[in-house]
């Protein structure tokens, strides 16, 4: 066994919300041709037929207003531009027409294909670049957020590709089940109360246990009592704390993206600054879903789970859960990787690849799990290096 995964005895996981990989890294493509980032010349029509372009003038709040629309046929259109054909072709290209329906506004559109310059999210595109970055992690489904984060819980939606919150009474297990029956540690880690947790329906009930909060979080990084997995929310609401006003840090928009990079530092930063941790430890980064945002990669098939979307949420079109949803960032951090390591776009993950690789490492072989989860690409092999990196960094904490 490498060296890096037999001393790994942590798999922290922490997942954003709703950003696209061109969005957020694209620009990345001009510092590392290696990185899949949108190319020069990529467009969009407009309602006008006129090719609306990528430019790097993406803010860190205030311009994706309303929400751009990511449930499941908005997010159709987006990857088919309308075309509902049976030999249709995903050409990426129906957002800006996709955002023009919600405000009638061709300026307005144009921000859909707006993308951040890497010194915006000095934090991302640092552990990007020092670490992994995946050129082809997709989120799950072509749909909104629920339905993709169960599949990093349990390795599918159980049919579901909307906003569906109870899942508990399904007969695939979640990672969290498997590992505590296996007599191994796990523990989602919400923001505050306020913010709450999106699985407090389905787990909180009947494993009360495995949840904690980011100081608990913070506490066991300290004293190096942290769970074999961890699952790590951010903050989903802007709310007032004791000493005031506390921003969301999930960069769903309209939140603040640069309050989320700094919230994605204070997670590296707990971890790094305890050395004993720091070498058994990888942290994986990466987003729900892509929010209505342009990316110019199409998502691939996929193994179908066995169930079949309900039309309500599909708005008609039959969907058996045999393609993945727009690709999203994905950053996976060890200082058993290698520096600047791209993972190819030849290798497709997707949240399931999530319980499958802490299934892998953890429990080993596991059969009572969707034929999805068991196709899933597992990540755990990037960390590579024969010794652990010498030195490192931290990030400013403000």
């Amino acid at each position: 066994m490498p060296a890096g995964l037999d001393r790994l005895k942590h798999i922290v996981v922490l997942m954003m919300e709703n950003r696209s990989f061109d969005h957020m890294l694209g620009s990345l493509r001009k510092k590392d041709p290696r990185i899949d980032g949108f190319p020069d010349d990529w467009t969009n029509p407009g309602p006008d037929g006129q090719p609306v372009g990528v430019k790097l003038k993406a803010a860190y709040r205030g311009q994706l207003t309303p929400d751009p629309e990511h449930h499941f046929p908005h997010v159709d259109r987006q990857i088919f531009n309308g075309d509902t054909s049976p030999n249709r072709v995903a050409a990426m290209t129906g957002f800006v027409r996709n955002y023009y329906d919600q405000r009638q506004d061709i300026d307005h559109a144009a921000q859909i294909m707006y993308a951040f310059r890497p010194e915006q999210l000095p934090v991302l595109t640092t552990l990007a670049q020092q670490f992994a970055v995946f050129n082809a992690w997709f989120s799950s489904i072509p749909g909104p957020t629920l339905c993709n984060r169960a599949f990093a819980h349990y390795g599918t939606s159980f049919g579901q590709a909307g906003m569906e919150w109870w899942y508990a009474t399904k007969p695939t297990v979640s990672i969290y089940d498997r590992l505590i029956a296996q007599g191994r540690t796990a523990k989602v880690y919400y923001f505050d109360q306020s913010s709450s947790s999106l699985e407090v329906p389905n787990l909180l009930k009947n494993q009360p246990e495995v949840f904690g909060t980011y100081p608990d979080f913070l506490a066991s990084c300290r004293d190096d009592t942290l769970p074999d997995y961890s699952f790590i929310e951010p903050n989903y609401t802007d709310h007032d704390g004791d000493s005031g006003e506390i921003l969301a840090s999930d960069q769903h928009p309209d939140h603040h993206v640069r309050e989320g990079d700094r919230f994605i530092a204070s997670i590296y930063n707990a971890i790094r600054r305890n050395e004993e941790l720091w070498q058994k430890t990888a942290l994986l980064v990466l987003y729900d879903e892509h929010g209505g945002l342009f990316d110019h990669v199409p998502p691939p098939s996929c193994t179908p789970d066995g169930y079949e979307a309900k039309l309500d949420e599909t708005g008609g079109i039959p969907f058996k859960f045999d393609r993945l949803g727009v690709r999203v960032p994905a950053v996976l951090v060890s200082p058993w990787i290698p520096v600047g390591t791209v993972v190819p776009s030849a290798r497709v993950f997707e949240h399931a690849s999530i319980p499958a690789t802490v299934t892998e490492h953890f429990i080993g072989n596991y059969d009572d799990r969707t034929p999805r989860e068991k196709q899933a690409e597992t990540f755990l092999d990037l960390l590579s290096l024969p010794a652990a990196r010498a030195g490192g960094f931290m990030f400013a904490d403000k």
